[in-house]
């Protein structure tokens, strides 16, 4: 009887409980592949072509004509504006409430921890639904912003406190694991090595969740540009004043004026591909970092 033991078969049964599961028939892998592409031709790419092709289909000069409508201009500039005021506000929030969780321990830590999912839960018309209820003139708030001349409610305010609190916890929770993760001793080398609490945050703890805070805050924008159902309560939906894109969208295609939603659609769309690339190229830049001798 020969001495070399006879080769396992990697699909055989006698494989490790890992190998055979990565080492599938060829045919299983082209079905899933081809199960994968499939779905995502019909739900992702099927859409966006004919949101394109509407757009363009009577020509560049009337895609142009329809973003630059005044009522177009106005939903743009108001969708950006909101933009930049909520991702920054997002952004020291969710560094704050992520340093606080991942390197302190404190009463009441689960209770934040649970506040920061919250959005997570409810259904953005119903956020807008209990902003009205709180700032709207007949809320509990109402007669004292009217007395003050504060107008909250279907106003550019109410906009931005309602998709603030829709898009909050994506800073946070990305950044809150990967805190977690790498743990407090550099922190607390820092600080013995005579570095105050702002030296240490800026030189250690910011340069390792770096990567981290890019992608929670293009995660932060993207939500932050879409938002829909939680705007469309609390906007009032008044043309010119406080329709974002998606509601102008939404008022284009209800007046039956298809070609001109399709136009602002693929705009936002266009910025939506924007920040997917951003994202993947965050990602590229991560993993070269991460792992320099494979790139």
């Amino acid at each position: 009887m020969s001495s070399l033991a006879s080769p396992i078969h990697p699909l055989s049964s006698e494989a490790p409980a890992w190998q055979r599961a990565t080492e599938e028939p060829a045919w299983i892998r082209r079905l899933l592949i081809g199960i994968a592409l499939t779905f995502l031709g019909l739900f992702l790419v099927l859409p966006l072509a004919v949101v394109l092709y509407g757009a363009f289909e009577q020509g560049l000069q009337v895609w142009y004509a329809a973003i630059t409508e005044p009522d177009a201009l106005a939903a743009i500039r108001l969708t950006l504006l909101v933009v930049a005021i909520v991702v920054p506000l997002n952004l020291v929030f969710g560094v704050m409430a992520a340093w606080a969780i991942a390197k302190f321990e404190f009463r009441g830590k689960s209770v934040l921890i649970t506040l920061i999912d919250l959005p997570f839960a409810i259904s953005p018309v119903v956020v807008g639904l209990i902003f009205v209820i709180l700032l709207g003139s007949q809320g509990w708030l109402g007669p004292w912003l009217a007395e003050h001349d504060l107008r909250i409610i279907f106003a550019v305010p109410g906009i931005i406190i309602v998709i603030a609190f829709g898009t909050m916890p994506f800073v946070a929770r990305e950044l809150i694991p990967l805190m977690q993760q790498q743990g407090k001793e550099e922190e607390e080398s820092s600080l013995t090595l005579g570095a105050n609490g702002w030296q240490t945050f800026w030189r250690v703890t910011l340069p390792n969740i770096k990567w981290g805070v890019i992608y929670g805050v293009i995660l932060c924008n993207a939500r932050a540009m879409g938002e829909f159902g939680a705007v469309a309560i609390v906007s009032g939906r008044i043309r010119g004043e406080t329709n974002t894109m998606p509601l102008h969208i939404e008022v284009l295609y209800n007046e039956y004026l298809f070609t001109a939603a399709f136009a602002v659609s693929s705009l936002l769309a266009g910025l939506a591909i924007v920040t997917i690339a951003v994202k993947s190229l965050v990602e590229w830049r991560d993993e070269r970092q991460r792992h320099p001798a494979a790139a």
